[in-house]
């Protein structure tokens, strides 16, 4: 055996012994590997249904999409008509209707022009000098179907962030208005959790006019009313949840969390938590411009509705600012989070909330060992039965695949769902294929009458074309599963593609490395297959 040989051994040697390691530090209960310095800390992760966990559906409520898109008609018609130098008596959008109240008849052409140029409305009555709108039905879905891939995207942001989201959760929508949210592990903290869904997390930074101690006080030194281009909001103590201020503010906010680049947890002089925000060029510019013509007033930071903090700005402001107020640790992470994900174009409830016991995982664990344990003797035994010493080369190579395989997860941390022991088990099945073709290969060679050392080469490179084909096809199959799937079925097709990989390996590298130690070099007439 020459030197490439032994080489090539050893390599294959060493890569299995790391492997076998990490395959072995999942068997040692986690609270051991992070106290020794010798195991990884981590390893493969279980999902929901193996571990338990809670299980949330979260309702989106549509209908607010389709009023907030009749309302950006609303705008539009009136800055068209405002260029038409037409004024319409009232404008207002009710149970998914827009009525527009005419001044004159004169003006009932200008403003049915101005509806029908946007595209999206149709007539839905009116009467007199009324006309009433509503959105086209395609229109209708096509908001819907926008509304509900954007709360998807943001509520995957925000549990998966990777500096402070849920690991291993999965997000993924459940008909038409309904997303479903997975969260594993038996020690969770719920309320958190709950936040980072139910937050709409829209951030807007208005120009404080006036402010009192309370709404009620704040009102009062307006007997007239505060107008319509003017809201109250307050801002409540987190910890006793009262309100310590009530501050007059612009309807329409200077800027908005739109801008927003990044948003982190920090801490201030004092090492109280706060929260780092920066935004992006455009945003710098329009918070520069914003808070250099408004230095000594205080600036408000709004979220869903509610005051966080009023700071008074000192100088001018650009890329970067902080929101303050009575957090702790956790509360200006999970703002961060929120802020960094983007907000929500429409409020969300849970509808449904279950929690799924470990025990149910465990069951799932034990069959699901059990199914791979039967599968694996039942295919070492057909291995060994059939193609003999050969076979037994299989069965070595088999159990090098599955190492690796269990290994590689571990590695990358990856998710073992139910699904994902089935692809394991899949993978059991499969892994014997790539053996199969090359002994048969093999078999025809010596059926030419071909030297041993002759057949098992051109086995080997005959076969190879077929196993690669055959394998790549399946992968590219695992892929698209992967992309296009959700939940238990991505979980099934990462461990069909990781087994994809290290059954070829396994195939290709393993079983020549046996064959090349025996029989090797030597002169052998027959070959056990």
């Amino acid at each position: 055996m020459g030197g490439p040989v032994g080489f090539r051994t050893i390599s294959v040697f060493l890569l299995l012994v790391l492997f076998s390691f990490m395959t072995a530090a999942n068997f040692i209960p986690k609270e051991d590997r992070v106290a020794s310095n010798f195991w990884p800390d981590e390893g493969l992760r279980l999902g929901l249904d193996l571990r338990g966990g809670i299980h949330w559906v979260v309702g989106v409520e549509l209908e607010e999409a389709v009023t907030q898109e009749l309302e950006f008609v609303r705008q539009s018609v009136e800055e068209r008509l405002e260029r038409d130098q037409v004024t319409l008596a009232g404008a207002s959008v009710e149970e998914g209707k827009l009525t527009l109240q005419l001044r004159s008849e004169a003006d009932r052409a200008a403003v049915i022009e101005a509806v029908d140029d946007t595209g999206v409305a149709r007539r839905a009555g009116g009467s007199g000098l009324e006309l009433a709108y509503s959105l086209t039905d395609s229109w209708v879905t096509e908001v819907r179907e926008r509304t509900m891939l954007q709360v998807l995207e943001v509520l995957r942001r925000r549990i998966d962030d990777p500096k402070r989201g849920i690991p291993d959760s999965v997000v993924t929508r459940q008909g038409d208005d309904r997303v479903l949210v997975q969260i594993p592990g038996e020690q969770i903290d719920r309320d958190r959790a709950r936040n980072l869904l139910k937050s709409t997390g829209f951030l807007e930074f208005k120009i404080v006019e006036d402010s009192d101690v309370s709404e009620e006080a704040l009102r009062r030194r307006y007997p007239d009313g505060i107008g319509e281009d003017r809201v109250i909001l307050v801002e409540k103590d987190r910890q006793a949840d009262t309100v310590v201020a009530a501050y007059l503010l612009p309807k329409v906010a200077a800027i908005t969390g739109a801008y927003l680049e990044d948003a982190r947890l920090e801490f201030d002089q004092t090492q109280a938590p706060i929260v780092g925000f920066r935004f992006n060029a455009a945003g710098g510019e329009i918070f520069g411009r914003l808070t250099e013509s408004n230095i000594g007033k205080p600036l408000a930071v709004v979220l869903d509705d509610q005051v966080y903090s009023a700071p008074s700005i000192r100088g001018r402001i650009t890329m970067q600012g902080q929101i303050t107020g009575n957090y702790t640790s956790d509360e200006a992470a999970d703002l961060a989070v929120i802020l960094r994900a983007g907000s929500l174009s429409v409020p969300t409830t849970i509808e449904e909330e279950r929690t799924v016991g470990p025990g149910l995982g465990q069951d799932s664990i034990e069959s699901g060992a059990r199914a791979s344990i039967i599968g694996l003797v039942l295919v070492l035994l057909f291995a060994a039965g059939y193609y003999r010493l050969s076979g037994g080369y299989a069965a070595i190579a088999l159990m090098a695949n599955l190492v690796m395989l269990i290994g590689l997860m571990s590695f990358f941390e990856a998710t073992l769902t139910l699904p994902g022991i089935a692809g394991l088990v899949l993978t059991v099945g499969m892994a014997v294929d790539a053996n199969v073709i090359i002994f048969e290969r093999i078999r025809e060679e010596l059926r030419g009458k071909k030297s041993v050392r002759a057949a098992i080469a051109t086995g080997f490179q005959k076969a190879t074309g077929a196993v690669l084909d055959a394998n790549i096809t399946t992968l590219i199959t695992a892929i698209i599963l992967y992309q296009y799937g959700t939940g238990p079925i991505k979980g099934f097709a990462v461990t069909l593609s990781v087994g994809i990989v290290t059954s070829v390996f396994t195939a290709l590298v393993v079983t020549r490395l046996l064959f090349q130690l025996y029989p090797g070099e030597r002169n052998v007439e027959s070959l056990s297959i």
